[in-house]
């Protein structure tokens, strides 16, 4: 009889790299790869300490003297819309949504690609080409819904990548038509995820990370009641959490608050 030990996931570090958010900040990231039979239930372990997932792959940064990247999420049980929230709602009443299994598609590409030189031109996915882009969407080996909403012409106007999770929602990445500005179908995309979350029983939609010198990654600020995730635990974000300072460590030390899901 044959005897194996469990195997762990392995965590690694990637080397220092220019920030892309904040200018002259370099980066580091901690992460493992989400693959097996525990994929599913790292996955969700991970989200819940401030991991993000990118195909097979989940992170966080590991950055020396920087806390600016926040993992947060929204409170949806308490969650109640604002006065804007409800007009952004009532202005996209007409937009029907799709759960759809994760498989790309040519329109999801041409829309992809047309957010990405409208919004981000000259980041780091401003030249991925339609295999990459398949990769993006497909390769997940954890629970992974694409949501597809359309207008009332039937034309594909936004998709979100979704995971779900024990308790909660992750908006892995999502891209709109941003053609239509006064839809603001980002935060549309966001406000209708709260709904499905609230449909479904779950109590948190993750949104990644809140970057509060970087523009592009400030607007998660705008959600209430917002918990972010610092020194192992999850708390309200607010005004004092802008000059709370995280303890920062090597990777051994990074390593130990990390809690893995049984065998």
């Amino acid at each position: 009889m044959k005897h194996s030990l469990p195997i762990s996931p392995q965590f690694y570090l990637t080397g220092r790299q220019p920030c892309p958010y904040i200018e002259g900040v370099f980066e580091k990231k901690l992460f493992t790869t989400l693959d097996g039979q525990q994929a599913q239930s790292l996955n969700d372990s991970l989200s819940k300490q401030g991991f993000r997932r990118s195909q097979s792959i989940i992170y966080r940064p590991n950055c020396q003297n920087c806390t600016q990247c926040r993992s947060v999420r929204i409170l949806v049980e308490n969650y109640s819309f604002s006065k804007s929230e409800k007009r952004i709602l009532r202005k996209n009443r007409n937009i029907k949504r799709y759960q759809c299994a994760p498989l790309a598609t040519e329109d999801q590409y041409e829309l992809f690609s047309k957010y990405l030189n409208q919004r981000h031109s000259g980041g780091g996915m401003s030249e991925m080409d339609s295999f990459e882009f398949s990769s993006m969407i497909e390769e997940s080996n954890v629970h992974t819904k694409l949501y597809e909403y359309y207008d009332k012409n039937d034309k594909l106007i936004a998709v979100a990548i979704t995971d779900i999770i024990s308790d909660g929602l992750s908006m892995v990445y999502s891209f709109f038509d941003v053609g239509f500005p006064k839809k603001s179908l980002g935060k549309f995309m966001i406000l209708d995820h709260i709904e499905i979350a609230k449909e479904i029983g779950l109590k948190h939609l993750y949104l990644g990370y809140l970057i509060e010198d970087s523009p592009k990654m400030r607007y998660k600020a705008q959600f209430s009641p917002l918990e972010y995730f610092a020194n192992g635990k999850w708390q309200i974000y607010g005004e004092t959490s802008k000059n709370e300072t995280e303890n920062l460590s090597e990777l051994v030390t990074q390593l130990n608050p990390i809690l893995l899901p049984e065998s």
